[in-house]
C-alpha cells in the first residue's frame, strides 16, 4: 500500500474514494482501508474518503450465462445498522488526520439512492436518517457533513433500480453534491466493442445537463474504460446478454485517456465559480476494464496521463 499511496501522489491524484461496503452484519471488504491504508506509514500524501456501495452483493464472479443470480448480502440496511455505520465513520475515519475534506466538512458518498430509500422506507425517514448522521459529525467537532450522491441515468448491475426524479430526491434528502460512478451509468453502448472518443461525447452531453439538473455542485467522472468480461465464465459465449456480458468501451488509449481529462479540466476552468473536483473510475476495478494502475502492457501509461495534465500532488 505504500508504493501504491506513493505512485498515486507521484502522479497528482490528491484523494481516493474506497468502495466501501457495510451490510446488516456488518463490515465487508474493508481490509485494503482498516489494515492497508491506515497502516501506511505515507497515507498522508493521498487523502481518503468512502463511497457507501449500498448495493446488493451478488455472486457473479465467475457468472454462466443464465444461472440464478444468487443474492448473499442484500444492499438494504436497517435505521439500527445505519446509526453503527455513523458512529463508526464519524469515529474512526472522519478524525483520520489524512480524511478528505470539502470546506472542511468530511465527504461521505452514496452509491445506490433507491437502495437507500428502500431502507427506511420513504424520503421522510431517509432524510431524518441522513440528518442525525449530520448531527454526528457535527457533534464531533466538524463543522459539518458534506454528503455526495451517486447518481445514474442507466442501471447496470443486477437489481438496481433507478429513481424516477433523481434531481428532487437529492434536493428532498439535502445531498451537498452529485457525481457519476462511471460513463456507462449515463451512455448506451451501441456495439460490443464501442470507441473511447464516442462514449466521451455522450458523457460530456449528459454532463451538460447535470449541470442545471441539480442544485448542488455535479463533479464530473473520467472514465478509464469498460469491459467487465473478466466477472463471466470463460467458457460462454460473450456478448450483450445483460452484465456481466455487456458491450465494452474500445480505443481508451493513455493518449485518449489524457485527452479526456484535458478536456474535463478546460470545462471546469470556463466556470471561474465552479468546483475543481472530479473523480476518477478507477484505480484498481481490473474486473471492469477501468483501473489506474500499471499493467503490463500500458506499464504507467494512465498515471502518466493524470501527471501530464494535473501535474504532481
Amino acid at each position: 500500500m505504500e508504493k501504491k499511496i506513493a505512485v498515486a501522489a507521484d502522479h497528482g491524484i490528491h484523494y481516493w474514494i474506497f468502495d466501501w461496503y457495510w451490510y446488516n452484519d456488518g463490515p465487508f471488504l474493508n481490509r485494503c482501508l482498516e489494515k492497508g491504508y491506515f497502516g501506511a506509514k505515507n497515507n498522508e500524501q493521498v487523502k481518503f474518503c468512502c463511497m457507501w456501495a449500498n448495493h446488493d452483493w451478488i455472486d457473479i464472479f465467475p457468472y454462466r450465462r443464465g444461472t440464478p443470480r444468487k443474492v448473499l448480502y442484500p444492499g438494504a440496511v436497517t435505521r439500527q445498522t445505519f446509526e453503527t455505520i455513523a458512529d463508526h465513520v464519524v469515529r474512526r475515519y472522519f478524525k483520520h488526520p489524512a480524511h478528505w475534506t470539502v470546506d472542511g466538512r468530511p465527504y461521505f458518498s452514496v452509491y445506490d439512492l433507491g437502495r437507500l430509500l428502500r431502507s427506511f422506507g420513504g424520503v421522510k425517514q431517509t432524510r431524518a436518517a441522513l440528518d442525525a448522521f449530520r448531527k454526528k459529525t457535527e457533534a464531533a467537532g466538524f463543522p459539518g457533513l458534506h454528503l455526495n450522491a451517486v447518481v445514474w441515468g442507466r442501471t447496470i448491475l443486477p437489481g438496481e433500480g433507478r429513481p424516477a426524479d433523481p434531481a428532487e430526491l437529492v434536493r428532498q434528502l439535502g445531498f451537498d453534491s452529485v457525481t457519476s460512478y462511471v460513463w456507462v451509468h449515463h451512455v448506451r453502448l451501441p456495439k460490443l466493442k464501442t470507441d473511447y472518443g464516442f462514449v466521451q461525447q455522450k458523457y460530456f452531453d449528459y454532463w451538460r445537463r447535470a449541470e442545471t439538473m441539480f442544485d448542488v455542485p455535479y463533479y464530473p467522472n473520467v472514465t478509464i474504460g469498460w469491459d467487465p468480461s473478466p466477472r463471466c465464465h470463460p467458457d460462454d459465449e460473450y456478448g450483450n446478454f445483460g452484465y456481466p456480458f455487456t458491450n465494452t468501451i474500445t480505443g481508451n488509449t493513455p493518449q485518449q485517456f489524457r485527452e479526456a481529462l484535458a478536456s474535463t479540466r478546460k470545462r471546469l476552468e470556463q466556470d471561474p465559480n465552479g468546483p475543481r473536483i472530479l473523480n476518477i473510475n478507477s484505480w484498481n476495478e481490473w474486473t471492469e476494464g477501468s483501473y489506474l494502475e500499471p499493467d503490463t502492457h500500458f506499464r504507467l501509461g494512465y498515471l502518466e496521463a493524470v501527471k501530464s495534465v494535473f501535474g504532481r500532488s
